[in-house]
C-alpha cells in the first residue's frame, strides 16, 4: 500500500493522498470534524509530496526494532489510540510488554494521530505516566 502512495504522489496525486489516508489514520467520529479534517489536510500539504515520499521510503526500508526493545532500560510510555490502523493495540501491547516496567495507555475512540485527536487526554496520559 504504501509504495502504491508513493507511486500516486510521484504521478502527481499527492493532493489526493490525505482524503484516501485519513480513514486509516483517525477515529471515524473525527472524518465528520471539518475544521479537524482541514488542519490534518493543511499540516500534509505544508510537509508536501518530497517529504510524504521519503518519509513512506524510510518507513518501508526501516529494521524491525521489536529485537531490542528488551534491552531498554528507561521509564517508557507506550501510547496508542484503540483505533490506530497504523499501530494497532495489539502492536503497542506487544511493545510494552517487551519493555520493562513500560506503561501502556490505550486512548478511546482515537486512532494514529492520538495527539491531535485526543490532546487533552495524551496530555494527562503524559502528566500521569511524567509524575510516576
Amino acid at each position: 500500500m504504501r509504495r502504491d502512495f508513493i507511486a500516486l504522489a510521484r504521478s502527481g496525486g499527492f493532493r489526493g493522498l490525505t482524503p484516501r489516508l485519513l480513514p486509516q489514520w483517525v477515529h471515524a467520529s473525527r472524518m465528520s470534524d471539518p475544521a479537524f479534517v482541514e488542519a490534518v489536510t493543511s499540516m500534509t500539504l505544508r510537509v508536501g509530496r518530497d517529504a510524504f515520499i521519503r518519509q513512506q521510503t524510510a518507513i518501508l526500508g526501516r529494521p524491525d526494532s521489536r529485537p531490542g526493545l528488551s534491552r531498554i532500560r528507561v521509564p517508557t510510555l507506550v501510547l496508542c489510540g484503540r483505533q490506530d490502523q497504523a499501530t494497532p493495540v495489539e502492536v503497542a501491547r506487544e511493545i510494552a510488554s517487551d519493555i520493562e516496567g513500560a506503561r501502556l495507555v490505550v486512548v478511546e475512540e482515537c486512532g494514529h494521530l492520538a495527539t491531535l485527536e485526543r490532546p487533552a487526554e495524551v496530555s494527562a496520559a503524559m502528566r500521569a505516566w511524567m509524575s510516576a
